[in-house]
């Protein structure tokens, strides 16, 4: 073969190329496609050019190579252009007068909207969030905390024991959290603890066996029972508004010296007395009082130093006050009918 007659094909496959593209629309990127196949594929046009080389005397073949590869290129850089015209008119056929589709979201389940308000009032208040481990010890669950060994709360029907040889069990409440961090820190300090709970209660609109708690305590020199109240009486107005009222009633637990319920006039009939509140016009909502020496002693601070009141409320219980909901139940079901109405 003569180097004229590979130069007559590598203008005949030119122009063939050149035609074809032409006829390909702007609209027409599957065409496109098929077109550089055609010429610029493992099998297309081009590479038949080069596979006449070798047919070349030696002193002929530089020339031609350099004639296949020109084409090649410029076949190349057509073919780029083209690509990104067809795509940008392709693009062009959405009408964006049209409304999008809304993406899927998802929502906070009730409990973490709760959680996080909680964490918020307290953190503004200067408490820190602190956790603690869900599987505990009996020394921590009960002993450090002055309660005996006969105490109710002990009893196997009310516990989640694990080893009650070894005496590791569920915690029945966050308030293990505060032994661990009075063993860790000095005063003074504020801090919160939240986290899950567990205890042997029968399934009900207001029982469950897990549950969560926040913990609160607070530990300096001169705190008084004038500071519990003034925290708390802030908490709860700022969760659940300006206008609700606080009491605070006498009351007993192992760990705290004096101790209280506390309560809020009722957001369903606004203190005049309804059902939900057993026509009292209140609604106990947290537990609350003075650490008892035996606890500081526990933890190796000097009761005559030092002074501390601590708080504990269910969350589940400050949700259904603050949502309006009606079953404990709600919470653990994965209704997303449910949780969508908090998102």
């Amino acid at each position: 073969m003569e180097l004229e007659e590979i130069k007559k094909k590598i203008k005949e496959v030119s122009e063939k190329a050149e035609k074809q593209l032409g006829e390909i629309g702007e609209e027409e990127p599957e065409k496109l496609e098929r077109w550089k196949v055609e010429y610029l594929g493992r099998k297309g046009e081009i590479n038949n050019l080069f596979a006449l080389l070798p047919h070349l005397a030696s002193e002929e073949r530089k020339e031609a190579g350099m004639l296949i590869n020109n084409l090649k290129n410029s076949l190349t850089n057509v073919y780029e252009e083209r690509k990104y015209t067809t795509v940008k008119k392709e693009k062009s056929k959405v009408n964006l007068s049209f409304p999008g589709k809304t993406p899927v979201t998802g929502s906070f389940h009730p409990i973490t909207l709760i959680s996080r308000e909680i964490s918020t009032i307290f953190t503004k208040m200067g408490f820190g969030i602190v956790t603690g481990p869900e599987i505990e010890t009996d020394y921590y669950n009960f002993d450090a905390l002055n309660i005996p060994a006969e105490h109710p709360s002990k009893d196997v029907w009310d516990t989640f024991y694990l080893s009650e040889k070894e005496k590791v069990l569920l915690r029945t409440h966050t308030s293990p959290v505060q032994i661990r961090v009075m063993e860790k820190i000095r005063p003074p300090f504020r801090v919160i603890a939240i986290g899950k709970c567990f205890r042997r209660d029968d399934i009900d609109a207001t029982h469950s066996p897990v549950f969560h708690q926040i913990e609160g305590l607070m530990v300096d020199k001169g705190i008084n029972f004038s500071h519990l109240k003034g925290v708390l009486t802030y908490f709860i107005t700022e969760m659940f508004g300006k206008d609700v009222k606080v009491k605070f009633t006498p009351s007993f637990f192992p760990f705290t010296e004096p101790s209280a319920e506390v309560s809020m006039s009722c957001n369903i009939c606004k203190g005049k007395g309804c059902p939900t509140c057993h026509n009292t016009g209140y609604i106990e909502i947290l537990g609350c009082g003075m650490v008892h020496p035996q606890v500081f002693r526990n933890v190796g601070y000097d009761t005559d130093e030092f002074t501390g009141f601590a708080f504990g409320m269910g969350i589940e219980r400050l949700a259904i006050i603050k949502f309006g909901i009606t079953d404990i139940r709600y919470f653990f079901q994965n209704d997303l009918r449910v949780i969508k109405q908090f998102s």
